[in-house]
């Protein structure tokens, strides 16, 4: 008799446990099942379907070759039996078995399996605000959603947006919203800044600001207490007053969906979460789990880790599916590499930023660079920003991340750091890391080698300075006579701030510093500027030798400066 695997899931890694399993043994019988009579397709596309950039619901269900993934394509292509519309409600363990229901029909059964894979996903958190039942309040939970939401774009329906939370839905949403349709969006997000604990409050400015600038509104730090409206929603009250909105999206988190594993008696985190080993195999060596509702392994800290995203749903189910078949393959830890397109803008990291890394218990630091992604002599290129964040220690990798309006380049870039991040790399692995070269594509010195050789200045106590939230502090308390501010670029450039600020503002060139170093103060912090840091950084180890004491150099220069919206 041949045997059966049953899987629980049928968005990403489900099709891609149970195609993969079929792939080796075609003898097998798979089962998929699924609630929804819409499966199998890419969610994280939901935002560019709404935004249009996606211009029908379908394609996000279509293979490569343009074929739907329904039943027929899973029957007829792959050899896998699709139950849509039907729910899993209990595991029987003991018997092997799993108790289903037709949710168009009512009528309930049994499936009897050899193994099997529980794929049940997550489930967008709930805030459980008064008047989340009102029409046209989103969770941008499934397709039903997404077609919804868009329906009502495409109708005129909507003039004024709310978006509650800002992780990647929140801002892909608002981006959606306001730049393809003109919607005017604000933003809420509980804490102070976008993109919390993937990135610094730093990053996260810039990316705030760039959205700002593109027309989307922010409220950060508050809370949303209700939302209230005649049927449709109106308007939401948040802890600093209201605003209107026609629409409102609640991108507040996922809650990994593990009732059917906990009652079956498998291990699950007391945060939620499916326990699985390196094999992807729970507590019960005859049931797999993974994707969103499944906890891996943190591979900076070792710690658990819930990372929802198709990227890692699809390859674990490619391991599910050749575990299930027999062989020994392994899921190594993650790093947590993410990236999200923010209008002509790309964030992007892997690892810990220096916030998380800190609350881990690690002694680090961070540093900043910001530099041409490829020779600056060339004439096509953008600027990259980079923060890296370090064990001091150790001298350990802990993240990177980063902003530039070159997506691909930003992403390449972080992609070769995350690909060595289960190695547990320090700065030298990053300082001496081959990258491909031609100036049309990046530096002879890239700018990840560059930034690694800047971690490692700082940790010898070579290049000690500040990114631009501390020269926002330094520039606001100008007044108190604390600080000298010194543009080390040449004349023409620190010109309109000598003019601006006479009081304040003073430039000797770099190269002249050796001459007229006895024109500075000694009794204040010398404050470093530069375009990008580099000039600050030479300038800051000459006066160093010099004896000055209170020497700070602004790293990433008046480049980042400006990108923060430091008002100068």
């Amino acid at each position: 008799m041949s045997e059966h695997v049953v899987v629980i899931g049928a968005v990403a890694l489900g099709p891609k446990a149970a195609c993969r399993y079929k792939r080796i043994r075609q003898d097998a019988r798979v089962t998929l099942i699924d609630r929804d009579e819409i499966f199998s397709y890419g969610g994280c596309g939901i935002p560019y379907f709404v935004s249009g950039d996606v211009s029908e619901a379908n394609q996000l269900r279509t293979t490569a070759f343009h074929m739907v993934r329904d039943e027929p394509f899973f029957n007829d292509i792959k050899g896998v039996e699709v139950l849509s519309s039907t729910e899993a409600t209990k595991i029987d363990r003991e018997n092997k078995q799993v108790h289903i229901t037709n949710l168009k029909t009512g009528e309930k059964s049994v499936l009897d399996y050899d193994q099997l894979v529980i794929g049940t996903g997550a489930t967008p958190r709930k805030l459980g605000l008064p008047g989340e039942e009102l029409e046209n309040v989103f969770y941008v939970g499934n397709m039903h959603d997404a077609e919804k939401i868009k329906e009502g774009i495409t109708k005129g329906q909507y003039g004024k947006a709310v978006v509650v939370g800002a992780g990647f839905i929140g801002l892909e949403m608002a981006e959606a919203f306001s730049d393809m349709w003109g919607i005017e969006t604000t933003v809420v997000e509980i804490f102070d800044q976008i993109l919390p604990r993937m990135c610094s409050p730093v990053l996260a400015k810039m990316g705030q600001k760039h959205m700002e600038e593109e027309g989307v509104s922010f409220k950060l730090g508050q809370t949303v207490s209700r939302i209230e409206g005649d049927g449709k929603v109106e308007r939401v009250i948040t802890s600093d007053g209201e605003v209107e909105a026609d629409i409102v999206i609640i991108s507040a988190g996922v809650i990994p969906n593990d009732k059917l594993a906990r009652e079956c008696g498998l291990e699950c985190s007391e945060r939620g979460g499916i326990m699985v080993d390196e094999t992807m195999r729970t507590t019960d060596p005859l049931i797999f789990s993974g994707g969103d509702c499944a906890i891996i392994k943190n591979a900076v800290d070792g710690s658990p880790l819930f990372l929802p995203m198709g990227s890692m749903a699809n390859r674990q189910g490619r391991v599910i599916g050749g575990n299930l078949a027999g062989r020994k393959e392994t899921f190594p830890a993650a790093a947590g590499s993410w990236c999200v397109k923010i209008f002509e803008r790309a964030m992007s990291g892997t690892g810990m930023s220096l916030g998380a890394a800190k609350q881990a218990g690690f002694d680090a630091i961070s540093v900043m660079l910001i530099m041409a992604d490829r020779a600056h002599f060339y004439p096509e290129k953008d600027m990259m920003t980079l923060e890296m964040v370090v064990d001091k220690a150790t001298r350990r990798v802990l993240g990177i991340q980063g902003i530039s309006a070159g997506g691909d380049a930003l992403v390449g870039r972080i992609n070769a750091v995350a690909a060595i991040m289960k190695y547990q790399p320090t700065i030298e692995d990053v300082s001496n890391l081959e990258v491909a070269y031609s100036p049309p594509f990046a530096s002879a010195m890239d700018v990840l080698n560059a930034i690694a050789n800047m971690a490692d200045n700082a940790i010898n106590g070579m290049n000690h300075g500040h990114g631009p939230d501390i020269f926002a502090e330094y520039w606001d308390n100008r007044e108190s006579g604390e600080y000298c501010f010194l543009d080390v670029r040449e004349k023409a450039d620190a010109e309109p701030f000598l003019e601006k600020y006479p009081e304040h503002w003073h430039n000797i060139p770099q190269g002249e510093i050796p001459k007229r170093y006895e024109e500075l103060p000694k009794d204040k912090k010398l404050v470093l500027v530069c375009n990008t840091g580099g000039r600050s950084y030479e300038a800051q180890i000459m006066l160093d030798a010099l004896g000055f004491e209170e020497v700070h150099n602004t790293q990433g220069g008046m480049a980042v400066i400006k990108a923060y919206g430091v008002d100068i």
